[in-house]
């Protein structure tokens, strides 16, 4: 698997008001039975993404290792789920929505992710600062629904492939920006910043 190709496959989409919304969506050569428990099975989940524990049913709670946590706020399997989505002591609304669809042979992923933004977050670091983190989630799904190895995240923005697929992510959420009517330095200065966020200039 070509991972800066499975970067490419995906659709991006901004959608910039007072509450701002990243929309990433693509295919998958899975059933979407497959699909849907590999996004909601604990025991799939840390296979791809991170250790999760709480209660995974709907009005439950949840918790990723080291990451954020939550309400599952609505569940109707196989087809769509929304998870309120908080990082520590974040302030404001922050939610996650996961649709499938079946496509054919396969399944149409989308993924929304809605969140009210501090200015000085969004100011420097556009969309990125959360499409990126989910643009490498959805590569490691991909990895995991076609029974591929999966990547080492502690040390993955140090390879060179790594790094590729960050620059090509963050790249990516740049049109999308744009595409959104965010001025083109705006959006390029947002990359820059994405970028060495992810993946920072290796030391000397």
């Amino acid at each position: 698997m070509d991972m800066v190709d499975e970067i490419a496959r995906a659709h991006r989409e901004l959608i910039d008001g007072e509450r701002k919304v990243a929309v990433l969506r693509r295919r998958y050569d899975a059933e979407i039975e497959d699909v849907w428990d590999a996004c909601t099975d604990a025991g799939r989940l840390k296979r791809w993404f991170l250790p999760v524990t709480g209660d995974l049913r709907l009005g439950g709670r949840y918790q990723f290792e080291g990451n954020a946590g939550g309400e599952i706020l609505e569940c109707e399997p196989p087809r769509r789920f929304k998870v309120s989505w908080v990082m520590g002591d974040a302030p404001g609304l922050s939610e996650v929505e996961v649709e499938l669809t079946p496509d054919g042979d396969g399944t149409r992923f989308e993924l929304r992710h809605t969140a009210e933004v501090p200015p000085e977050m969004w100011d420097g670091f556009g969309p990125g600062a959360v499409g990126v983190g989910w643009d490498l989630a959805v590569l490691g799904l991909g990895l995991h629904l076609a029974g591929g190895e999966q990547v080492d995240e502690a040390t993955f923005h140090l390879t060179e492939e790594g790094r590729r697929v960050i620059t090509a992510a963050a790249a990516a959420w740049g049109r999308a920006s744009e595409a959104a009517g965010v001025p083109p330095e705006r959006a390029a200065a947002h990359v820059a910043a994405v970028t060495a966020f992810y993946a920072p200039e290796p030391e000397a």
